[in-house]
């Protein structure tokens, strides 16, 4: 059977609507004129697969609106911008999507950036110490982080902050897998996260304050107010403020961090609105560690410290600071069309002073440790600018969809380091180790790095509606791309291309395919100095997707194959023109090949569940690529409200991954290879609605107290212990 589908809303086969059609539109109509905001978001929605007026024969009720209530307790959303800007359904994005909505956060207590990827479908992560962490997707480091589509780039030489930010300001979380040069510009064919924040949407005076304690005297405190500043609710502002203070399960480890978020949105006319805000998080660590646990012993023997073993000394420290401005105007015109201007200015900015041990100790004395110091500050500013337009357009008799914008950003990262070491003597026995240790004697500062990348870009994408069931993405993205700073200065240019079908075989199902790229410019030069062409991402994918009761409940089932080309390798003896620089070749790179499935949303009015599964191989030259991260992984979570007692609400779930290894150089000088055992993760929820306004909500993680290590090669992580939380939130 064909039908029409129309995004966002409810999807009903024609038949259904031969006697209802004039019924429903003037519904809608009157709906409409009572709720104007919702007449211009669907103005603005730029509904791509509409056929022309004669040949309409689907209702769109959108089931946001109609139950607002509903819609803030869901895991999944009704729709989204991520991959393409323009708004669909989750199920008509031909890659894998997957969004983290606040409810989802509030239930399984994600509070920061790097808990929602640890437990996102499809990413995998790197704990590398106490401070600092990266992500991983179908086995590339992600590097594409945007905050409401502004994007970022961020290095794993140094963690500014990013994945610590707390998603307290956050309304939801977007995570796009595989390549996603159209929308991010440079970067890794891994994924694309994008942090929607909170807005000032509320024309009555609402908020919500919360306490918690927990484990390791963690304290969290946040409240988050909003409401009208004018008589006429045009003009509404949103203050979201926070404050948390813990110990760790390391022994002498003490963080604090707070922030501050501020926005007022502003109707300037029934056309136009603006927003303004403002974003400060900081945070502030004692007694960090760098690196971590010796794995062997001097005699090659594994060593097997308690999980609250710390590697710092009582001088250690590690800061960072960041500040955001930003602001946004959208205008929708009569025709449907959207215009809308981004544009943000951020700085961050980290000082340490950090302590790395090296060599293995004696397993009787525990001697023979040396420790290397290293204290650091560094600043990253950001200025960028995005502006595009969307909206219907019609061609051959039938309705299509089309996006246009152009962006700019600039970003100054400046980084320096001064050195100092500690022989055996200095650091005696490890058997005993408290921290009390001399500061080495430090070195003068140095520059590690002081570079400005600039990114300018044009891109477009239209998405045609071939025939009511078959619909075609088509897009591009050119982007001029340079670098000036102590790393070289070098400029690249790349056009980077985006196709995707999406065919509904029913009202329930959608088969899709599409090919995506990416690229990532290198400072390597060849042994003529000439710089090598950039790492290439392409991600071909295939699969199925589907939504159950008006997309509350979504489904997607992808096959994909990435290759990454270009990577630079070190040319043996040739060096840059005869200098001291070593000379590179780009070779053949990666390649990763798998599957992923993802179940997320409402399977009954009671039953909230997301769970998702991912299998795949990656190789590269060498043999598997990225081997410390796991080729299959599992996630479940789920939310379950008691009929029979209404205000009790119980959940958990699990994580569960493959094993992983490393090949490190152990105390013999040879290289040996260590495994991580496959392991789960379990946690539990509980919340009770003690009054209309008032709840108490209980988590446990790690619920069975498995000791693991989340980073294992000549030193060892160890992942964090049982631990819980509890939590009283007001609701006013």
């Amino acid at each position: 059977m064909f039908f029409t589908r129309k995004e966002p809303g409810a999807r009903i086969p024609a038949p259904a609507l031969k006697n209802t059609v004039t019924v429903s539109l003037l519904a809608l109509a009157v709906h409409a004129l009572l709720n104007p905001t919702l007449a211009q978001a669907a103005a603005g929605s730029g509904d791509a697969t509409a056929p022309a007026a004669a040949s309409q024969d689907v209702m769109v009720v959108d089931a946001t609106a109609a139950d607002p209530t509903q819609a803030q307790q869901d895991y999944s959303a009704k729709t989204t911008r991520a991959g393409t800007k323009m708004l669909l359904t989750p199920r008509d994005v031909p890659q894998s999507v997957s969004v983290i909505t606040a409810a989802r956060m509030q239930d399984q207590e994600l509070q920061s950036v790097g808990d929602v990827l640890d437990n996102t479908t499809g990413i995998t992560t790197e704990i590398i110490d106490s401070e600092r962490s990266a992500y991983f997707s179908r086995g590339f480091f992600i590097n594409n982080y945007t905050f409401d589509d502004i994007p970022t780039s961020v290095s794993d030489t140094w963690n500014f902050g990013d994945a610590g930010e707390d998603t307290a300001i956050y309304d939801r979380i977007e995570v796009v897998r595989g390549a996603t040069g159209l929308m991010s510009g440079a970067g890794n064919p891994a994924a694309s996260v994008n942090m929607v924040r909170k807005h000032a949407d509320s024309k009555e005076f609402t908020g919500n304050v919360s306490a918690g304690y927990g484990s390791w005297n963690k304290q969290r405190y946040v409240l988050d107010v909003s409401g009208p500043l004018s008589e006429a609710g045009n003009v509404r502002g949103r203050v979201i403020a926070g404050y948390q203070d813990q110990d760790s399960w390391l022994d002498r480890y003490h963080k604090a961090k707070k922030f501050l978020y501020g926005v007022v949105d502003a109707d300037l006319t029934d056309s136009t609105t603006l927003s303004l805000g403002y974003d400060y998080q900081q945070s502030n660590t004692g007694n960090p560690t760098w690196g971590g646990l010796p794995t062997w012993y001097s005699d090659g023997s594994r060593t097997h410290f308690d999980r609250s073993t710390s590697t710092s000394a009582d001088w250690t420290h590690y800061d960072l600071d960041s500040r955001k401005v930003f602001a946004n105007a959208t205008h929708s015109f009569d025709n449907g069309w959207t215009l809308r201007l981004n544009g943000t200015h951020a700085e961050e900015t980290f000082n340490d002073k950090l302590l790395y041990i090296m060599d293995f100790p004696d397993v009787v004395t525990g001697e023979g440790l040396s420790g290397f110091g290293s204290k650091d500050r560094g600043t990253r500013k950001l200025d960028s600018v995005d502006t595009y337009a969307s909206g219907p357009f019609e061609l051959l008799g039938r309705r299509h969809e089309l996006v246009a914008g152009v962006s700019y950003s600039r970003q100054h990262n400046a980084t320096y380091s001064a050195d100092g070491s500690l022989d055996t003597d200095q650091m005696g026995s490890f058997n005993h180790w408290n921290g009390d240790v001399a500061e080495p004697e430090w070195e003068d500062w140095y520059l590690n790095a002081d570079d400005v990348v600039r990114q300018k870009s044009a891109y477009t994408a239209a998405r045609f509606s071939l025939t009511d069931p078959l619909s075609l993405i088509v897009g591009a993205r050119y982007t001029q791309w340079s670098t000036n700073g102590s790393s070289g200065d070098m400029s690249k240019s790349n056009l980077t291309p985006y196709s995707g079908l999406v065919y509904d075989i029913n009202d329930t199902w959608s088969a899709y395919a599409s090919y995506t790229s990416i690229f990532q410019p290198q400072t390597k030069r060849d042994s003529s100095g000439t710089y090598l062409a950039p790492i290439t991402g392409k991600n071909y994918e295939t699969g199925l997707k589907s939504d159950w009761m008006n997309g509350r409940l979504t489904a997607t089932v992808a096959v994909f194959r990435i290759e990454q080309d270009n990577v630079g390798v070190e040319d043996g003896s040739h060096f840059v023109n005869g200098s001291s620089e070593q000379a590179y070749y780009a070779a053949k790179g990666a390649m990763s090949k798998g599957a992923e499935f993802e179940l997320n949303g409402a399977v009954t009015d009671n039953l909230q569940m997301t769970f998702g599964a991912t299998r795949y191989v990656a190789t590269d030259s060498t043999g598997r690529f990225n081997s410390n991260m796991p080729q299959t992984s599992f996630k479940l979570f789920t939310r379950y409200q008691l009929p029979m007692l209404r205000e009790l609400t119980l959940g958990g779930g699990a994580n569960w991954q493959n094993r992983t290894f490393q090949d490190a150089t152990g105390p013999d000088g040879e290289t040996r290879r260590v495994y991580q055992g496959s392991y789960p993760v379990a946690s539990l929820f509980a919340r009770y609605q003690m009054t209309k306004q008032l709840a108490l909500q209980a988590n446990v993680n790690n619920l069975f107290n498995r000791t693991y290590y989340s980073w294992l090669s000549d030193y060892a992580v160890y992942g964090e212990p049982r631990n819980y939380s509890v939590s009283l939130a007001y609701t006013f």
